[in-house]
């Protein structure tokens, strides 16, 4: 299980013979000098910090408080070359994993480190359950509003639509002058209604998804032919859009529900860029299954939305029903696979989508 681990200790040597062995086993590793600067690093990155008890800017002990303060799921492995009952104590108040006693043979400290790796991926896994459960409850109390009030709904939409019409006709029947003013209302009015029975539409494939015809599908067609829907909207918001993807890469899957998948993913990716940003589409094929990334160059996520944005309804948008992303995790799931979400190469978000080859 490879992983993001930090190494704080101000001995370059050990730092570098460390790094060396860890990312030989497939970790990703950073280093830090500093208490300052494992805390800039450790904020939102971090699953495993091997901390040595004392650094030039402060105490180990106070930092492994600190970064689990900032970032609960991960956990710290407290080094020391001077061992005494008080520090062990002060360790176990801080709530640090394991602490070791420099220097410590290889062996043991990898040891350690597995199984600091096991419980973080145990608490993740089990804080993932309990969000699957709640959007589980949310999904079952919309199919039953949606069931009740879908016909209530559509019903008067229709009519309004109709009764639009035959207003513009008649509206039309009068002199060119005045029609103008009185046409640009109605306008708006209809469109505010095609609005809401997008949302609609929204709420019935959400609360009831449609089966999955599932047929070998390539992914590279998919891909780009929503890029090329998706290219004259970016080019009028001056976002340069890209896609890389293998023209052989295949999956087992529903052709149309994945194009509706990495349409969202790529909207939200031009939103989130802005005026003179950066989107890119690629893909890539390992053991696991087929991975397509969308990066953008955007913020990134708020580490407080991170785990609210696959909720029903939940949206930072100021227009937008919440549901686009819930009824894309819906469909990839009905599909075999999943999405994650990390931060890109292009400095923003980064949202996976891992299919079963």
């Amino acid at each position: 299980m490879t992983a993001r681990l930090l190494i704080v200790e101000d001995n370059a040597d050990f730092v570098a013979n460390l790094t060396e062995i860890l990312e030989d086993l497939g970790h990703e590793v950073r280093s830090a000098e500093s208490c300052a600067k494992a805390r800039q690093i450790g904020r939102d990155w971090v699953e495993v910090a091997l901390v040595d008890l004392r650094l030039p800017d402060g105490d180990g002990t106070r930092l492994a408080e600190q970064l689990k303060d900032e970032n609960p799921d991960c956990e710290v492995v407290l080094l020391t070359g001077h061992a005494s009952v008080e520090s062990a104590a002060a360790a176990v108040r801080a709530g640090v994993w394991d602490y070791l006693v420099k220097p410590c043979a290889t062996p043991d400290l990898l040891a350690t480190l597995s199984k600091a790796l096991r419980h973080v991926q145990a608490q993740v896994e089990k804080r993932e359950l309990s969000r699957r459960a709640q959007r589980a409850e949310k999904l079952a109390a919309v199919g039953t509003l949606t069931a009740g009030l879908s016909h209530e709904i559509r019903n008067p939409l229709n009519a309004a639509a109709l009764q639009l019409t035959v207003l513009e006709r008649r509206l039309r029947k009068l002199e060119p002058a005045l029609q103008p003013p009185l046409l640009e209302p109605l306008t708006l009015v209809r469109d505010e209604i095609r609005r809401l029975e997008h949302i609609l539409q929204d709420f019935l494939q959400f609360a009831r998804p449609a089966p999955v015809n599932m047929r070998r599908v390539s992914l590279s067609e998919v891909l780009t032919r929503v890029v090329a829907l998706m290219r004259g909207d970016a080019e009028r918001r001056q976002i340069g859009l890209e896609c890389t993807c293998d023209e052989g890469l295949t999956v087992a899957g529903d052709a149309d529900q994945l194009r509706q998948v990495f349409m969202n993913l790529t909207l939200n990716a031009l939103d989130a860029a802005g005026t003179g940003g950066k989107v890119q589409v690629s893909c890539a094929r390992n053991a696991e299954g087929v991975h397509v990334y969308v990066d953008d160059s955007g913020p990134g996520i708020e580490p407080s939305h991170r785990d609210r944005l696959f909720e029903p309804f939940f949206t930072t948008k100021s227009q937008g029903s919440g549901l686009g992303l819930p009824i894309s995790n819906s469909i990839v799931s009905q599909h075999g696979g999943r999405i994650e979400l990390a931060r890109g190469p292009l400095g923003g978000a980064r949202f996976e989508v891992v299919l079963p080859r």
